[in-house]
């Protein structure tokens, strides 16, 4: 079975996390978090692009530059993060949004719709306070 999440949706939330620890007013270099998470700094400016574009973080360039929460690590669920960087997070093709269901009735849809619900409910209730 294919993983749910990639790997940029986990990085993200260790970038969050990361940046959660860090003095709330400050903004951090991306290089600082890139470097204390092991991932490379052109793949952290991805996922912040997105991330800041979510209105998750705010970033400023230039020296003393970097980015900081927008805001509070308990106003940030895991969900709304993993949406931001994965898209859907629909276990099925035909729960994604935009997608043509099946012609026919489907018998296996309330187990997925199911499914979706519960995770997305789940992650919903996890803020990164939570995972800190």
């Amino acid at each position: 079975m294919a993983a749910m999440i990639s790997s940029r949706g986990r990085n993200a939330l260790r970038v969050l996390v990361d940046l959660a620890r860090q003095d709330p007013e400050s903004f951090v270099p991306l290089k600082d978090i890139s470097a204390r998470q092991e991932i490379s700094q052109k793949y952290s400016e991805s996922i912040m692009a997105a991330l800041s574009k979510g209105g998750l973080v705010e970033g400023i360039h230039g020296k003393g530059g970097g980015y900081r929460l927008s805001r509070k690590p308990e106003d940030c669920s895991l969900g709304e993060v993993l949406r931001i960087t994965e898209g859907s997070l629909a276990p099925v093709a035909c729960l994604e949004t935009g997608s043509t269901r099946c012609a026919h009735p489907c018998p296996t849809l309330p187990v997925w719709e199911k499914l979706e619900k519960l995770v997305t409910d789940y992650l919903d209730s996890v803020s990164l306070a939570d995972i800190m």
